[in-house]
C-alpha cells in the first residue's frame, strides 16, 4: 500500500531445494504470505479496483503510483472487480440513457473477436465519465437482445435515450424491447 505517494515492496527470498539422492526439487510454500500468487496485497489490490472503478483512473496510472507493472494492476482488479462488480445490480441505477457498441477484443486468429459493450453515458450530463455496464461476448443482435431482456424491468423503463451505430442488428433489439415494455408484454 503506498503511503503518500511511496509505495512499499517487499522482496521475498525464495529458497529452492533438491534432493541428491533422488532428484526431487521443491521451494518455499508462500501460500499464507501471498494467498493464491497473488503479486499484491488485498489492500493493494482493493486499492487499485477503487482507483480504477470508482474514479476512472486508468490501470497506468494506477501502476505508476505503487511502481509496479500494468499487468499486475489489471490482475488485481479483474480478479477481485470482476467477482463484485458483475454482480451487483447497482451499476444499473439512474441509467437514462444507454450506448452500445461493438468492440474487438482479441486481435488472435482463434476465439471469439468480438464483444457488445454497453456503458451508461448519463453521468456526461454532469461532466463526470461515461460508465461500463457491461461486455457481453459477440456482435450480434441477438447478444444485444439477450442482454436487454436479461435487465431489470426498472432499468428498461428509466433509459430514454438509446445511442448505436447503424448495425441492424442492435436496431431490432432495441426496439424489439421498447415494443414489448410498451405494450407491456416482459421480454424473454
Amino acid at each position: 500500500m503506498p503511503v503518500g505517494q511511496r509505495s512499499t515492496h517487499l522482496l521475498v527470498r525464495v529458497r529452492r531445494y533438491e534432493c541428491r539422492r533422488c532428484g526431487r526439487r521443491w521451494t518455499d510454500d508462500l501460500a499464507r504470505a501471498v494467498p493464491d500468487g497473488d503479486a499484491m496485497t488485498d489492500a493493494a489490490a482493493w486499492r487499485a479496483v477503487a482507483e480504477v472503478v470508482l474514479r476512472s483512473k486508468s490501470v497506468l496510472a494506477c501502476a505508476r503510483d505503487p511502481a509496479c507493472s500494468w499487468d499486475m494492476v489489471n490482475d488485481a482488479v479483474l480478479s477481485r472487480g470482476l467477482g463484485h462488480l458483475v454482480g451487483d445490480e447497482r451499476r444499473f441505477d439512474g441509467a437514462r440513457m444507454l450506448g452500445v457498441d461493438e468492440h474487438v477484443w482479441r486481435h488472435a486468429p482463434r476465439g471469439g473477436r468480438y464483444v457488445t459493450v454497453a456503458v451508461n453515458p448519463t453521468p456526461r450530463r454532469d461532466g463526470r465519465p461515461a460508465r461500463l455496464l457491461d461486455m457481453v461476448e459477440g456482435r450480434s443482435g441477438r447478444a444485444f437482445a439477450d442482454w436487454l431482456a436479461a435487465r431489470p424491468e426498472s432499468f428498461c423503463d428509466n433509459v430514454q435515450v438509446v445511442a448505436m451505430d447503424a448495425f441492424a442488428g442492435y436496431k431490432r433489439a432495441a426496439a424489439r424491447q421498447a415494443l414489448c415494455l410498451f405494450n407491456g408484454i416482459v421480454a424473454g
